[in-house]
């Protein structure tokens, strides 16, 4: 049985077991689970450009074609070279085209299977964790720790240092997919290319949707209880000259999504994961530290200050930094607590 976490996999997939000739790679980091894919194609063989030694199928057409597999990992290339065989998991299921290369395992031939996120009794996770000359291999979001060591390694790489207020911002903001992330990053060091650190206005002027990416920022910090968080991007809002209703907008929507997931655990249906907005990793901490009625009152207030900002369009900064700080201590009280 062998059954990789996320933190394990780079360090297991740096020296694959010799037995081991069916990869499984799964998770809902989209981007994480080719990187990985591409890492073990080269390899598995020596030149992933030769159509004789890659060979990419889909899981449909193996499901439609079951013996397929079996036949392509069996066929012994002209010069001997190693064989992979890239599999992307589709819609259907493909487990009976997998089954009869582990009563005969191949020679020379490695299976790369790409899927998404699989739920633990699914058949194909299943197969993979229970074989013995299998591993099945979970790719999950970045943790902000792992974000901060491949922030630093890019930079490092490029001859740059960053700044630690860079450093945190990009934290905060990448992670949801690890290529997205490396595509960020790449874009960053070539702009910050010969100023020999990475500061913030290199991250605010570059990393995509900045503005977006600073109102979840500063959204996420009102809702953890990080005031820091909160009066930062908002001054940096600010200083792009973005309407602050936006920030208020964008608060009081996220509000109500972590009631509507809340009530929904609450009452026992589900874990409210729908409602995450794509932020799953902040969201999920915030739908545990949250009750509904406490969040109740956190949409009365930015609510309100949304009224407010209109009747007073002079005083929208103060207005919403009070409400987004009301908010902040709420979280923090909150979790004192918990």
């Amino acid at each position: 049985m062998v059954a990789i976490k996320s933190f394990e996999a780079d360090k297991f997939l740096e020296r694959p077991a010799p037995h081991i000739f069916v990869y499984l790679l799964y998770g809902p980091d989209a981007g994480l689970v080719a990187e990985r894919a591409r890492a073990l194609v080269k390899k598995s063989v020596d030149n992933p450009k030769d159509p004789f030694q890659l060979l990419r199928i889909g899981g449909d057409d193996l499901a439609a074609d079951p013996l397929r597999l079996a036949d392509e990992a069996n066929t012994i290339g002209l010069f001997g070279d190693r064989r992979a065989i890239w599999i992307e998991a589709q819609g259907r299921a493909f487990v009976t085209a997998l089954e009869p290369l582990f009563a005969a395992p191949p020679q020379g031939s490695t299976i790369i299977i790409e899927a998404g996120a699989l739920k633990k009794d699914a058949v194909l996770r299943r197969l993979c964790e229970r074989e013995k000359s299998a591993a099945a291999i979970a790719c999950m979001p970045d943790s902000q720790e792992e974000i901060a060591h491949l922030i630093e390694r890019e930079a490092a790489g490029a001859g740059l240092s960053v700044s630690p207020e860079a450093k945190t911002l990009l934290a905060s903001l990448l992670g949801q997919d690890r290529l997205a992330t490396r595509g960020e990053l790449e874009k960053l060091v070539l702009y910050a290319h010969g100023a020999g650190a990475i500061g913030l206005e290199h991250v605010e002027a570059i990393v995509s949707d900045a503005s977006s990416l600073l109102l979840d920022h500063a959204v996420d910090g009102a809702f953890g209880g990080d005031f820091a968080a909160v009066e930062a991007g908002a001054r940096r809002l600010a200083a792009q000259g973005a309407d602050v209703n936006q920030l208020l907008g964008a608060a009081l929507r996220y509000s109500l999504g972590l009631r509507r997931a809340r009530l929904e655990i609450d009452a026992g249906g589900g874990h409210g994961h729908g409602y995450g907005f794509g932020r799953s990793r902040a969201f999920d901490q915030h739908v545990r530290l949250w009750t509904a009625e406490r969040l109740a009152r956190a949409i009365d207030i930015l609510a309100e200050a949304v009224r407010r900002t209109r009747r007073e369009p002079k005083l929208a900064q103060p207005i919403a930094l009070r409400a987004l700080w009301s908010v902040a201590s709420a979280a923090q009280a909150r979790g004192a607590r918990a």
